[in-house]
């Protein structure tokens, strides 16, 4: 018997019907979504997540930012040709495109609007699609990027050699995660497998199909967990970045000169950059040339080079190399500084309005909401650990209630509690939405004393990173939907993910996200608690970075 055939031991599966041209029309939809969806993402959201690495174009070439439109134009169509570039936006917009057809095709087997046989060809397609990008794709560029961003490099040497240590570092970070990722099935309990799946009657006829359950199980522990750390993150930043700021701009406002200031100093930095990165540059070229005099040097040559300790090209390289890392350094600080300054001075004069001032009221309810969440939150988890009897967060929360009574009045059947339950896990998204200006300015906070290595490897995987999320995401609350919706529906959904029984039990997938959900928000308060004390308070935003302020002064 082949491993992936549709024989059992006994008989052979039902041939699949045959498809028609009403499949055929059936089918336009999904492809018209995922062809909106991904070219959206690869055209539109890609650029504006790596803007700020577009001043590279993947061979060293540095763009400065004073540069021409046309010259820009042209450096931007050269980085579009780096086989590394064009396999991350294809990656991109495939996952956001997958990630929507499937979500389009769990709404339409809900509402029952969709063909019986376009659905099982969608279905076909999309999932082990989108676990191949999920499981293997992406992760395998973001290794590849986090290696990249310590300074190795994958191209062949001068005698065509593979660099065996870029190659064999982006192996070990690959199989770490493949490991860390099979691992995380043993932290559901009672995980359905194998003869576990024939028990609850949940037949799983091919290896294809185990290992797509396997997978799916995976992706929803890590979805949960990512939407949990991310609301937690929001949650935090939010009310912290809207009191503060509050006081902030009462403190002291910001004036366009501040603003114009600190944005020359990020000019000369950028300038100062460029011209040592040119110096090395041509260092680096002079060294690699044959020396003409090198076949004349005897021994006598070698032991004087020796005795001076190198030449003096080598040392003015090395002390090139330290200043280029203190001037990226002092960039990302400055660039992280100009930000936040024009969104307080942006806020400012929207806040100097009676209009502005009537749209900070929801920033201010949504932050109280996001306090009380999280004091909620705790509470709960800690009357779990004493009782695990205890209701969770989500049946007490009054906007999960309230929207769980509507379902039930659209629906009479529908459990008010399992859909407040799924409600809260799509408000995290939601939560994550909302507070998006916020979540951008505490990352600036926290870019200020990343490793620089660590900072060029978010810039390089952010898009990546942000389509991974949204697709998990998407099958974590499909995985949610299927275990509280009921019967008929519950099995609809599983039709568009896998075959068998429940993946995650409610009361796993609840306290899995309150607990992650603490963690992230504690340790974000935690991290700006610490680059506020190392940055200083009243420095973050207006202070004089390594005194380019000074020189911006004089540019302006």
């Amino acid at each position: 018997m082949w491993p992936f055939s549709g024989c059992g031991k006994d008989a052979c599966a039902a041939p699949p019907r045959p498809i028609t041209f009403t499949t055929i029309l059936a089918l336009v939809p999904f492809v018209a979504v995922f062809a909106a969806a991904s070219t959206l993402a690869a055209r539109h959201i890609y650029p504006r997540l790596s803007t700020t690495h577009n001043d590279r174009d993947g061979e060293d070439h540095v763009l400065p930012s004073h540069a021409p439109a046309a010259l820009r134009q042209v450096h931007a169509e050269h980085g579009a040709k780096s086989m590394q570039r064009r396999a991350a936006i294809m990656t991109f917009g495939a996952t956001v495109g997958f990630a929507a057809t499937l979500a389009a095709l769990i709404l339409a087997e809900i509402l029952e609007i969709v063909d019986a046989r376009a659905g099982e060809l969608t279905h076909e397609v999309t999932v082990p699609t989108l676990l191949f990008l999920l499981v293997i794709m992406v992760p395998w560029l973001e290794c590849r990027s986090l290696v990249s961003a310590t300074g190795q490099s994958f191209q062949r040497s001068a005698k065509g050699k593979l660099p065996r240590g870029a190659w064999g570092l982006q192996l070990m970070l690959f199989g770490g995660w493949l490991f860390v990722f099979w691992s995380l099935g043993s932290v559901v309990p009672n995980a359905p497998s194998g003869g576990k799946a024939k028990a609850r009657g949940a037949e799983l006829d091919t290896y294809r199909e185990r290992i797509t359950r396997a997978c799916l199980e995976r992706i929803g522990v890590v979805g949960i967990s990512l939407m949990a750390l991310l609301a937690g993150f929001a949650s935090v930043s939010s009310p912290w970045h809207t009191f503060s700021d509050a006081a902030a701009r009462r403190k002291r406002p910001i004036t366009d000169g501040d603003v114009n200031r600190k944005q020359a100093g990020l000019e000369a930095a950028n300038e100062m950059l460029l011209t040592k990165r040119h110096m090395l540059q041509m260092l680096e070229q002079k060294a690699s040339e044959p020396s003409q005099g090198g076949a004349k040097s005897g021994f006598v040559g070698k032991m004087m080079g020796s005795i001076r300790g190198g030449s003096g090209d080598a040392a003015e390289m090395r002390n090139l190399r330290i200043e280029i890392a203190a001037l990226e350094t002092m960039e990302n600080n400055l660039a992280s500084n100009l930000s936040i300054l024009k969104d307080q001075r942006n806020a400012a004069v929207r806040a100097s309005t009676r209009m502005g001032q009537l749209f900070l009221i929801p920033s201010y309810v949504f932050s109280f909401y996001c306090v009380y969440r999280i004091l909620a939150t705790g509470l709960t988890t800690l009357q779990r650990s004493f009782s695990p009897s205890s209701s969770s967060f989500s049946s007490t929360d009054p906007i999960n209630r309230f929207l769980g009574v509507l379902a039930k009045h659209w629906d009479p059947k529908l459990d008010q509690i399992a859909w407040a339950r799924t409600i809260s896990f799509l408000l995290s998204g939601v939560m994550l939405l909302l507070s998006a200006n916020s979540v951008v300015q505490t990352l600036h906070l926290f870019s200020r004393w990343t490793p620089q290595f660590l900072h060029r490897h978010a810039q390089a995987s952010l898009a990546l990173a942000a389509g991974q999320v949204a697709a998990t995401y998407v099958i974590s609350s499909a995985l949610l939907l299927r275990s509280h919706l009921p019967g008929q529906v519950s099995s609809v959904v599983g039709g568009a993910l896998a075959r068998g029984g429940p993946l995650m039990s409610p009361s796993f997938a609840d306290s899995w996200f309150e607990g992650w959900f603490l963690v992230g928000g504690m340790v974000t308060a935690t991290a700006i608690w610490i680059g506020r004390s190392v940055s200083g308070a009243s420095d973050n935003d207006l202070g004089d970075d390594y005194g380019m302020d000074d020189m911006g002064a004089k540019r302006a």
